[in-house]
């Protein structure tokens, strides 16, 4: 069983790191990353919400939001080498990722 706290937590850090990377990439002009951490970033901040609350429809969402994060991880990481806001939003998705799985 999922641990509240830790998924919450997981969720919050990844949408941080999504927003400081879309900033970035909006920068340099990445359009496909900036597309992914901005899905990113809005499910992990509804994964959390919901979980706080309780909601019945969590598990789904968790499902949806591992997918997702997943997915922008492996797009961060095509440009980790070159733009530290990519690396790191590449890490903290990996992470979330395996714990919303």
């Amino acid at each position: 069983m999922k641990n509240s706290k830790d998924c919450i937590e997981a969720c919050l850090a990844c949408c941080i790191a999504c927003e400081k990377c879309i900033t970035n990439c909006i920068n340099v002009g990445n359009k496909e990353c900036t597309i992914l951490c901005r899905d990113c970033a809005d499910i992990c901040a509804l994964c959390a919400r919901l979980e706080a609350r309780g909601s019945a429809y969590c598990a789904e969402l968790y499902a949806l939001c591992s997918k997702v994060c997943k997915a922008c991880s492996e797009e961060c990481t095509k440009h980790a080498s070159h733009h530290d806001t990519c690396k790191e939003c590449a890490e903290v998705c990996k992470k979330c990722s395996e714990i919303c799985a």
